[in-house]
């Protein structure tokens, strides 16, 4: 089914408090799938047609692995990430480029300063200037270089949508999520973006997580699971989470879209109105809550003054002004 392209119904989820009258209010939607498929909860929109952003990586990687790239953990961990810059992100980045005889020239997305502000700011210090390398999608592009090459598909031109790389890539979302491509968009790394619905993104992540050991979802499963520094970075939320959580994959994107699944095959997706990064962290938690993850390993990813809340509907998710 194709996603319908409309404006999607989202609704209040987060409320900002201060001193316990609402300041502001950030609307989004939700959607929580048990292991069969089934909705465990839902919230505004999830079924029109959205552009996941960076959530599409782990089911890229997917596609990459589906037509015979072979790389070890750190390389699907670092295909399947938007990283922070830091030197061990640089560095798996590169070793998958020279492990196919390819270098940063090789590689299609901009040049960049590092995405995580302590290492942009070293960087900067030492006046170092923006490179292909450090761009937060780096490994991405990496991979799709290496895939090429061992299809033996030209390079030139892998970004464009008619490129069988990207072709091949297209046919495995709409495998994996379920949903025929409602429009196709160029995400800001330069690679083809396909946008589906929140649902079709949640279903992904649970094919992925509950991928049959040998199989080519595993190897990117088990590749986030082993390096979730590498999928995000040392100070980032995402793998943190990935570490509090055992077996938990997760991965965030721009405008505030994140995906997430738990071992059992549990999946979340959402996405926040206004591109909100405090929103959706607390609309994560809420869910992993919602989803059976217990509270205390929540607990560092809350704001210290958030209610415990057990449902997503009632009341919605809160935070306090004295984190702003």
């Amino acid at each position: 089914m194709t996603p319908a392209q409309l404006a999607p119904r989202h609704v209040p989820l987060v409320h900002l408090l201060r001193d316990g009258m609402v300041e502001g209010v950030h609307h989004g939607s939700v959607v929580v799938l048990a292991p069969d498929g089934s909705t465990m909860f839902e919230a505004g929109d999830p079924d029109v047609a959205m552009y996941p952003r960076s959530t599409a990586k782990p089911l890229q990687a997917t596609a990459m692995a589906r037509l015979g790239l072979r790389l070890g953990a750190s390389g699907f961990a670092i295909a399947a990430a938007s990283h922070s810059g830091e030197p061990m992100h640089l560095a798996a980045a590169a070793e998958t480029l020279a492990g196919h005889g390819l270098d940063e020239d090789a590689l299609g997305n901009p040049a960049d300063l590092p995405f995580d502000p302590v290492e942009r700011d070293a960087w900067v210090a030492a006046d170092r200037k923006p490179s292909r390398l450090a761009h937060n999608c780096s490994g991405k592009h990496a991979a799709m270089l290496a895939t090429c090459r061992e299809r033996g598909w030209d390079l030139a031109g892998y970004l464009d949508p008619g490129h069988p790389l990207q072709q091949a890539i297209r046919e495995t979302v709409e495998d994996l999520t379920g949903d025929a491509v409602a429009r196709v968009a160029v995400d800001g790394c330069g690679a083809p973006l396909f946008a589906v619905s929140l649902r079709g993104l949640a279903r992904a992540a649970a094919r992925i997580a509950t991928a049959p050991a040998d199989s080519p979802e595993r190897l990117v499963a088990e590749a986030i699971r082993q390096r979730p520094e590498l999928v995000a970075g040392t100070r980032r939320d995402v793998t943190g989470l990935m570490r509090a959580v055992p077996g938990l994959i997760a991965k965030d994107g721009f405008e505030a879209v994140q995906l997430a699944a738990l071992p059992d095959g549990t999946s979340i997706a959402v996405k926040i109105a206004d591109g909100g990064d405090r929103a959706r962290k607390a609309v994560l938690a809420a869910a992993l809550t919602h989803a059976g993850v217990r509270e205390e390993v929540l607990a560092p990813y809350r704001d210290p003054c958030l209610p415990v809340i057990t449902g997503l509907a009632t009341p919605p998710a809160r935070l306090s002004a004295k984190s702003v």
